[in-house]
């Protein structure tokens, strides 16, 4: 199975290519990337059985220093980067419908944010200055770098409480967890940044503020982009910024996706020392459909993430006692756009999961 694996992980290459193919083809093949996403993806996850199976201890050291795993997601930033330039070249050169941009648009942010998020979340978790300076750089191109902060300063301790802006709570639509995260969750990595600040000295108006930066970084970087292709084609190309700005939108929007599942519902129990529980692999939903975690790094095992947020993707367990989604993310994130159908399959699991969750504590 770790053969297969290794080759697995490079299935999400199969974006990129499929977004250059439908553009050359034209027309409705633009949907190409999002037919094999949500479509394709969802139907061989439904085929194919689940990967339960996790990696022996005895090999976990060994896989963990495989430098394979970390090349992989090195290598994505190259190609994301690529993608990105490339698409700028497309739509500056393109006679875009409106329909068009709308499919191009979201087609990128399956990459940018699909997979390109998912390897800045990996890579952020990270000691290593490299991994965590392309977990940036990955960020810069759908303008949520604050994310670095708040996901691992924020989230990972506030995880299933009322204070954490990324856990959706129970009955909440998607649209309205949007809000409160996007807006949340930008001034918490604020709230943190200052408090990192204040323990070093430093004033909050400071260069040393790393939020100041992850607001301009995105702003320099497409209008580089912009100034190069504006001279290139002697024109004012504002199509390069509406792409990045779009893709970006979509791109995030597709990371708050995938936390609205990731956490829906999901409580942990105030002791009475006034500290929440520790985190354990109970209060994440998990999913492990073979293909779909090929495709997101292992991103569903999200239950073993939460609870050892060090793990490398490639170790990353399944627990049986996990609440279980009932498919993959590329299917589950559908179903989260449609509130009554959402919470029709989710909220009796969700029940169930509170049942024996905190009846098991009461014994």
């Amino acid at each position: 199975m770790g053969g297969l694996k290794k080759i697995g992980f490079f299935s999400a290459l199969i974006l990129p290519v499929l977004l250059v193919i439908g553009v050359y083809l034209g027309g409705k093949n633009l949907l190409l990337i999002h037919g094999f996403v949500f479509i394709l993806v969802p139907v061989m996850d439904f085929l194919i059985a689940k990967d339960q199976e996790n990696v022996p201890k005895a090999a976990v050291s060994k896989m963990t220093e495989q430098y394979f795993y970390k090349l992989i997601t090195f290598l994505w930033v190259y190609v994301q980067l690529g993608i990105l330039a490339w698409g700028f070249y497309v739509v500056s050169t393109s006679p875009f419908s409106i329909g068009e941009w709308l499919a191009f648009s979201t087609g990128m942010a399956l990459i940018t944010g699909g997979i390109g998020i998912t390897v800045a979340h990996e890579l952020g978790h990270k000691t290593d200055a490299l991994e965590q300076f392309y977990s940036k750089v990955l960020l810069m191109t759908v303008s949520y770098m604050h994310f670095f902060i708040e996901h691992n300063r924020g989230h990972h301790v506030r995880v299933a409480t009322p204070e954490d802006p990324a856990t959706s709570r129970s009955g909440e639509t998607f649209y309205s967890f949007w809000y409160r995260s996007v807006v949340k969750g930008y001034q918490s990595a604020w709230d943190l940044e200052k408090i990192r600040l204040a323990k070093k000295g430093f004033p909050v108006w400071s260069v040393k503020n790393q939020m100041i930066h992850f607001a301009i970084f995105p702003l320099l970087f497409v209008g580089l982009a912009f100034v190069i292709s504006s001279l290139y084609f002697d024109r004012l190309v504002w199509e390069v910024p509406l792409l990045f700005f779009l893709q970006s939108f979509f791109g995030f929007s597709l990371l708050e996706l995938v936390n609205y599942l990731e956490h829906y519902g999901m409580e942990r129990k105030k002791l009475e020392s006034g500290h929440y529980e520790r985190v354990t692999p109970i209060h994440s939903w998990n999913a492990s459909q073979v293909v779909s975690n090929f495709l997101l790094f292992q991103l569903q095992r999200h239950s073993d993430h939460h609870a050892n947020a060090h793990k490398r993707y490639q170790i990353l367990n399944h627990y049986d006692e996990s609440p279980q989604l009932p498919a993959g993310y590329s299917a589950m994130i559908i179903v989260a756009l449609f509130p009554p159908l959402w919470f029709a399959i989710m909220d009796p699991r969700l029940e169930s999961w509170k049942k024996k969750t905190f009846s098991d504590t009461l014994i």
